[in-house]
């Protein structure tokens, strides 16, 4: 099986504070492993609560006195399209990083989220200086004008399935609007967090604009959320690690976005294409591995359609074999660990030991005798109490349940403490926008799946959390309202 290790890479692995790599200043260190093979990749700095300080420190001064502070938006802007090009460039250098540190196949790597990530940071870019304020016309002794201003310091804390991708969300509407950034990656996936900030630097952004500090969440993410130079969190992963950020975020009554966990139905009536809803049932779990919080986890299918649909969404499934992810013809890589795979492997034999019908997959495998690879699995007989119908399994696992009609589906649909993202296929227009308006979720496609543009905001109903990514939403969620009263008379 092919492999690569730190030297061929040339990777830098210190902490990236105020422009340049240093160590942590405990010296620790932690290893990134390969889960395709089990390999240490890299050893990488380990952050604490001093190197926190410090890089808060670099990001405060680089907001309040620094050449960020004072460059005009279309330069910001200037700089964020610049690295969205050299990012675009280097598509394959980011993606075999990202395979290797999470993975997922070289294909969606390199091919679908670095391109993506690249396209959200030249839309940021260009939005630098395209958000406006307002004038009031209320009264005719006073102008009533309001400003957007940037909120300042923002903590993003970042998941490992699409480890610069999301951070990218983030990061690029912070940076447009003049934020200066304090990123976490993901313990398990923090190397292209780390070359990106090379590539940052590369383009022009000043020192102290942006900031890496890989290390436990546990110490780091939440030393980020109670730290009070820190103005603003942006979160995405687990609900209950959401919880626990919202309460440290209290203390200093610091403004906080998240985007949670997800169940997501995806809704398939009688009268949809039945081909083109298989082939979007199956890349609605299984790209990504499942590894996904808007993953399609449960499938919805009309009861007259049910054994139609499932015939072709298991013979597809059964296609999709584990295999080595630095394969260009890979389509269903390694989980992101070893502990991924095993809680992956309960679900499935809770799903057994509830009365669920396993028809594909279910099974741990190894690619060359390594890597922590688990098959692409179908359940159907599925209820709406069971546990893999109600619990965020977070990999290749399709809980399949049955509808008798419309109402039927919006009420299983919506039976969840979830509300991130759900699909509907059906001929019928008005059916099909009908069931859209009733699911309680941010984002559903009619007819499609896991499409996505920058343009358009992602983001939770429920427990899948608050606060919008992408868009002008986003640039919302990085700034202030200032309210300004000039008296006339």
């Amino acid at each position: 099986m092919a492999t690569e290790t730190t030297p061929s890479l040339n990777l830098r692995t210190d902490l990236f504070i105020n422009g340049e790599f240093v160590p942590s200043a405990s010296g620790k260190r932690f290893a990134t492993i390969n889960p395709a093979t089990g390999e240490t990749i890299a050893e990488v700095a380990e952050a604490g609560e001093e190197d926190l300080d410090r890089a808060v420190a670099a990001a405060r001064a680089s907001f309040e006195s620094g050449p960020w502070a004072t460059m005009k938006p279309r330069q910001r802007g200037r700089i964020l399209v610049k690295a969205a090009d050299l990012l675009l460039a280097r598509a394959e250098e980011f993606g075999r990083v990202e395979t290797l540190d999470n993975g997922k196949p070289i294909f969606e790597a390199a091919k679908i989220d670095m391109p993506a990530a690249a396209e959200c940071l030249s839309y940021f870019g260009e939005s630098a200086d395209k958000l406006y304020g307002d004038t009031y016309p209320g009264r005719p002794d006073a102008m009533l004008l309001t400003l957007r201003e940037p909120v300042g310091v923002v903590g993003a804390i970042t998941p490992w399935n699409f480890p610069l991708l999301q951070a990218m969300w983030k990061i690029a509407p912070a940076l447009s609007l003049g934020n200066t950034v304090v990123l976490k990656p993901a313990s398990v996936t923090p190397l292209t967090a780390l070359l990106f900030a090379e590539l940052l630097a590369e383009a022009g952004l000043p020192p102290g604009a942006f900031n890496v500090v890989p290390g436990p969440g546990a110490a780091v993410g939440a030393a980020m959320a109670e730290h009070p130079g820190i103005d603003k969190i942006s979160f995405t992963g687990e609900t209950e690690t959401g919880k626990s950020i919202l309460r440290a975020a209290a203390g200093t009554v610091k403004r906080v976005s998240m985007e949670l966990g997800g169940k997501s139905p995806n809704v398939v009536f009688a009268d949809a294409d039945l081909d083109a809803a298989a082939r979007g049932a199956v890349n609605a779990i299984f790209y990504g591995k499942g590894e996904l919080c808007s993953a399609g986890s449960r499938l919805l299918v009309e009861e007259s359609a049910h054994d139609a649909l499932l015939e072709k969404v298991v013979e597809r499934a059964k296609k999709l074999v584990p295999a080595d992810p630095l394969n260009p013809k890979t389509r269903l890589g390694s989980l992101v660990s070893e502990s991924q795979r095993d809680s992956v492997a309960r679900y499935v034999e809770s799903g057994k030991a509830e009365g669920a019908k396993l028809l594909a997959g279910g099974n741990r495998v190894s690619v060359g005798g390594k890597g922590a690879f688990f098959e692409a699995t179908v359940f159907d007989g599925v209820t709406p109490g069971m546990t893999i119908a109600r619990e965020e399994i977070f990999g290749p696992v399709l809980a399949t349940l049955t509808f008798k009609d419309e109402s039927d589906a919006v009420a299983i649909g919506n039976s969840t403490i979830y509300g991130l993202a759900a699909a509907v296929w059906s001929r019928d227009v008005k059916k099909a926008l009908r069931a859209a308006k009733a699911l309680k979720a941010g984002t559903v496609w009619i007819n499609a799946y896991n499409l996505y543009d920058p343009g358009l905001p992602f983001g939770g109903y429920k427990q899948s959390g608050f606060g919008r990514e992408r868009g002008h939403h986003a640039l919302e969620e990085y700034t202030q309202v200032k309210s300004i009263w000039v008296d006339l008379t």
